[in-house]
């Protein structure tokens, strides 16, 4: 038994693939960007792969961030709106996904993470990014309604005047011509 099929979505060395063409010898695969790439099957033979099409539905996450000082009650408003979004489209995700709140980066921000599973896996990666984008317009709609966001540090600023530059100087590998 062979680890894909001519179609397959495959991963081969972090490079994402389609099997386009399998040979006794060699098997062709087309990237992303239409490029075919040829690989020995005595090498295919001693990397791992991973297929796409034959893994069972997939999940992924979400990742961002939100300033610390948000209030506990609007995070917990749009953790509730967020998995409420996605349960409601079962034909999607399966139930449960998960908001939560993973760390704190530099004392300033909030890292947030939905976890979601797909009722899908990735073989078909415009169908998988059409479905990311719906819940991150959600996510984008939620935050903005509940006027939640991201705020830098303020940062400190010393301006002076500075002595204008009057130097003749160069550097000692240049030199001029007098025209």
């Amino acid at each position: 038994m062979h680890p894909y099929d001519v179609g397959d979505r495959c991963e081969v060395d972090g490079v994402q693939m389609i099997v386009e063409e399998m040979n006794i010898l060699t098997t062709v695969f087309l990237r992303y960007d239409n490029q075919k790439i040829t690989y020995p099957n005595t090498l295919l033979a001693t990397l791992p792969i991973g297929n796409f099409y034959r893994s069972p539905d997939m999940g992924e996450s979400i990742d961002f961030c939100v300033h610390v000082a948000t209030p506990v009650e609007k995070i917990a408003i749009m953790r509730e709106r967020i998995i409420g979004f996605m349960e409601n489209k079962t034909e999607h995700w399966y139930p449960n996904p998960s908001v939560i709140l993973r760390d704190v980066d530099d004392m300033n921000r909030l890292r947030v993470s939905i976890w979601m599973r797909h009722r899908i896996n990735f073989q078909d990666m415009g169908e998988k990014f059409m479905r990311r984008e719906l819940v991150l317009a959600e996510m984008i709609k939620v935050l903005r309604e509940l006027d939640i966001e991201y705020r830098l540090l303020p940062v400190d600023l010393n301006v002076r005047n500075m002595p204008t530059a009057n130097s003749a100087r160069l550097p000692s590998t240049w030199t001029t011509f007098n025209c």
